[in-house]
């Protein structure tokens, strides 16, 4: 296998992909498609003109990848934005797809990324984003694993933990990303939870109904980002926090608790509290100290900060960010947070800008730019 060959190739039949009409994120990962093949094809049939069969397979890459996409939209458009709670729909073969995906010959975290790639719709920016990876790691993470299975046959489908996983992260990619993923998230996860008797699973689909409950206030009507603070809980969905909390309550009972079902305590506290002040802060920090023995994770030890620091006050809460690396995303954002609170504006105000030059979306780079210029104004008054 030449993979100088492959690596001079590569940009040409790029651009040959986007003259045809394909978007450009779209033409990498189809690229990237026929990369793998390549590799697994050409050791014993090496075709008479390299560049052209990696343009064909390219190109039939991009066109199956759109199939694979307007069949997933046609999916969810026949169902309403705001899931219905009771009843679960028909089962479709989707949820199966899912679990194919994460066969036991891969690790946990690649068979969450393939199957967010061939079956979520999820382009590798958006999927290495939400590991906080580089694009070009995430890429060659999904290549290997695309490379492990092959050759292997799609009779053994892999744990629900990961399957769990990857519905977590299909979800919040719709509830705050690019892709309006949410509704077809909770749709499946209504399906694992009529099949399976399961507290993660329960655990994961209350989750998703509290957060959901609050998706029509989390953005104004130009479209910038309305902090939870300030949103109008008289819009929040009532009956789906009513759902999310009744599940949420019967996983609790049964004592196995995961960090779905924590991250959902967390979400009902917020859900519960009539107002902002009258958030219960000091028991979302004793969630989060459970949040954290579960998962050991440095974003839910920076959210924690945020937590401590409404509980406790500001400098409780910077102490507790004083721990955290400062390359986390979103760190700077919550250190701004923190110092606005203790007064200290200019310091705050930096943050901000520094925030937004880092945010992974317009939305949050606008709101961050705001909240360092409305702190610069406060400061020259």
């Amino acid at each position: 296998m030449n993979e100088a060959l492959l690596r001079s190739l590569t940009p040409s039949v790029l651009g040959i992909l986007v003259r045809r009409g394909a978007d450009f994120a779209a033409a990498e990962d189809a690229v990237q498609d026929a990369l793998v093949e390549a590799v697994r094809v050409w050791p014993a049939d090496p075709p008479r003109d390299p560049k052209g069969w990696l343009v064909t397979v390219a190109w039939r890459k991009f066109l199956d990848a759109t199939r694979a996409d307007a069949a997933r939209h046609r999916r969810e458009d026949l169902f309403d934005e705001e899931p219905a709670p009771g009843a679960v729909p028909a089962v479709d073969d989707t949820l199966q797809l899912y679990f194919l995906c994460a066969h036991p010959s891969l690790t946990a975290s690649s068979a969450v990324a393939l199957t967010l790639r061939a079956v979520g719709g999820l382009t590798t920016r958006q999927i290495a984003q939400a590991y906080l990876v580089p694009e070009a790691t995430m890429a060659q993470r999904i290549s290997r694993a695309k490379r492990t299975v092959s050759d292997v046959r799609f009779d053994q489908p892999g744990d629900v933990a990961t399957v769990l996983r990857v519905l977590y992260l299909v979800f919040n990619e719709g509830y705050s990303g690019d892709v309006d993923l949410a509704a077809e998230a909770i749709r499946l996860t209504r399906q694992l939870a009529a099949a399976i008797d399961h507290p993660e699973v329960a655990g994961l689909l209350a989750l998703m109904l509290l957060h959901h409950a609050r998706r029509a206030t989390r953005t104004a009507p130009d479209g910038s980002l309305v902090p939870l603070a300030e949103q109008d809980r008289s819009r929040w969905d009532t009956e789906s926090i009513a759902e999310g909390v009744e599940i949420l309550q019967a996983a609790l009972a049964r004592d196995r608790l995961g960090e779905f079902q924590a991250q959902a305590a967390i979400a009902a506290l917020h859900a519960d509290a009539p107002t902002a002040e009258e958030t219960d802060w000091v028991q979302i920090v004793e969630w989060y100290d459970e949040l954290a023995r579960l998962t050991d994770s440095p974003v839910v030890r920076l959210n924690r900060a945020v937590a401590v620091g409404e509980a406790d006050g500001p400098r409780a809460g910077l102490a507790a960010l004083a721990a955290l690396d400062d390359s986390l995303p979103r760190h700077a954002a919550v250190a701004a947070y923190l110092h606005e609170r203790d007064g200290d504006l200019a310091t705050a105000a930096r943050l901000y800008a520094e925030a937004a030059h880092k945010a992974p979306n317009l939305a949050e780079r606008d709101h961050l730019t705001r909240q360092a210029a409305r702190l610069n104004a406060r400061r020259c008054r």
